[in-house]
């Protein structure tokens, strides 16, 4: 007798549990975009969509070349600092570990993933440990740098337009910008004092075995004092170079500049006459200080309530709600799409060659 047929159930879970960041920040992304059009009854798609269509073509190449930039820079510091630790990367696997820590960081809270994904790749090609997590910590101590700097350069060029911002957004430029020191000060110390990367180690490894999450932690820890001499090695050669740490610093220099650039050309592109491109810079850069204090992936929702409140300054509220969801478009949605695309490129490839690797070991 034939056996009913039945309906073969999915399960959803294990593909939820693996893309659970991706999943909420899509949809924090998608309530954003909806909060931001709400703020204006004028505000639609048809309304943006002609609005765009009106835009200055060559100021919106400009902004997608900003943030183009804003990959590219930070791909030619991390070339650098392996370069100086004798590690040689190609210009196409730097700007895979480039995609790899600003797609993960947008997607995890506190960009938490973005280091370790671009780690992981760097294993992959043949970098060892202790030379991916000393150019990590540099290249993280020198982005968190800029941040303030950026802010210090807004300050001198338009003090005044702190002011203008509402008391919740003075509140959390202050508090970003504090936020942002303290970081700085506490990677360099990672980069500087072994000791102290160290002991966050050893305690983490501690923690890990009391969840009962690793085993063998003595045999572990001997592993990671062997790492750490190693580390050692790199962070004072690193550290010795000062020329090096100046490129690396001014890449990352242009990696804010590229990102707060996507906002004054979209202004341009959209209507140069809004205000001028220094100040449209200024405000960015306060909202870029802003932006990092609350640790929501890509600063979505805290980013657009900044944006909308400075751009209130030059324009209508109709305006600045085409013009903040045009430049986080490129600025942060579609550099995070880009970055996807391509690492879904280099994993496609990197599984073909490894099934290609496995099956000329079969045939011998």
């Amino acid at each position: 007798m034939a056996q009913p047929h039945t309906k073969k159930k999915i399960d959803i879970k294990p593909w939820f549990k693996q893309h659970i960041w991706t999943v909420l920040s899509l949809l924090i992304a998608v309530i954003t975009i909806r909060a931001v059009a709400a703020q204006t009854q004028g505000t639609s798609l048809e309304s943006f969509l002609n609005s765009i269509s009106r835009a200055n073509w060559f100021w919106l190449g400009a902004a997608l070349c900003a943030m183009l930039g804003f990959i590219h820079f930070e791909a030619c510091a991390v070339r650098c600092i392996c370069q100086t630790l004798s590690h040689p990367t190609t210009k196409r696997k730097s700007w895979m570990y480039a995609a790899a820590d600003i797609y993960f960081s947008a997607i995890t809270p506190s960009a938490t993933g973005g280091q370790p994904a671009c780690a992981l790749l760097m294993v992959q090609d043949g970098i060892p440990v202790t030379g991916v997590t000393a150019t990590l910590l540099l290249n993280v101590t020198m982005y968190t740098l800029c941040i303030p700097i950026v802010g210090v350069i807004c300050v001198l060029l338009r003090p005044g337009m702190f002011f203008r911002f509402s008391g919740i957004s003075q509140v959390l430029i202050v508090a970003g910008a504090l936020v942002q020191v303290g970081l700085t000060f506490f990677f360099y110390l990672l980069v500087k004092n072994e000791r102290l990367l160290h002991k966050l180690c050893s305690g983490l490894l501690w923690l890990l075995g009391k969840l009962h999450l690793v085993r063998q932690e003595k045999k572990l820890e001997t592993k990671l004092i062997k790492l750490m001499e190693d580390y050692r090695q790199c962070s004072t050669l690193l550290v010795g170079q000062r020329k090096m740490l100046l490129r690396v610093f001014l890449y990352n220099l242009l990696q804010r500049t590229s990102q707060i650039l996507v906002t004054v050309f979209v202004c341009l592109a959209m209507g140069g006459d809004i205000a001028s491109p220094l100040d449209i810079w200024a405000m960015q850069s306060y909202v870029v200080l802003g932006s990092n204090f609350v640790p929501i992936p890509g600063g979505m929702g805290v980013t657009d309530y900044l944006m909308l409140d400075g751009l209130g300054f030059f324009t209508t509220a109709q305006q600045a709600a085409d013009l903040e969801i045009l430049s986080r478009s490129l600025s942060f949605y579609g550099c995070v799409l880009l970055c996807c695309a391509v690492l879904l490129i280099r994993f496609a490839c990197y599984n073909r060659e490894k099934r290609r690797t496995i099956q000329n070991d079969r045939n011998l």
